[in-house]
């Protein structure tokens, strides 16, 4: 896990781990063009957590559990479409495809948030937002899940696979970030 590559407009860290989820763990945090290392982008921000219990949970079905957050900022005309949710959803589902990352009892959420800012808010006009949580249990290497959360947290912010060095053109991060 600690020997993936990523992209060069991903920025990834080890960070200290979540006490109380399991036994064992790893977590790390992902932020796409950060303007400082070490803080959350304003373009979009993951976390990873591996997480180990040799008592296998029940609802894990297994020793091993990855649980993944993704998040990024959108036009506000984005955040209203009513698919948002079930297309973040679909991005991980095809980026654990894509690379073969074997998985059983996944669970998740896809948030959209609209907000309007008041009084001396305002001028900070509508913003919107895209964030999802997920977990699931992976069967085998655990690097090729490492690969398709990275890859969720750049389609969330949207650079595509293959869009590396690409300039973010028309950027969907207003005065709201």
């Amino acid at each position: 896990m600690r020997a993936t590559v990523f992209r060069p407009d991903l920025s990834v860290r080890e960070i200290p781990a979540p006490g109380g989820l399991a036994p064992e763990c790893i977590a790390l945090a992902g932020d796409v063009r950060p303007d400082a290392e070490g803080e959350d982008s304003r373009y979009g921000t993951g976390r990873f957590l591996l997480l180990h219990d040799p008592g296998e949970p029940s609802p894990w079905n297994g020793p091993w559990r990855i649980v993944c957050f993704a998040q990024a900022p959108l036009e506000p005309d984005i955040g209203i479409d009513p698919m948002l949710a079930d297309v973040a959803w679909s991005w991980l589902m095809d980026a654990l495809g894509s690379r073969r990352a074997g998985f059983h009892s996944a669970s998740g959420t896809a948030t959209k948030t609209l907000s309007t800012g008041f009084g001396s808010l305002a001028a900070e006009g509508d913003g919107a937002q895209i964030e999802l949580r997920a977990s699931w249990s992976p069967d085998g290497e655990i690097a090729p899940h490492v690969e398709a959360w990275a890859e969720l947290v750049c389609m969330l912010a949207g650079l595509p696979p293959g869009s590396e060095d690409i300039a973010v053109l028309g950027s969907h991060r207003g005065p709201r970030d």
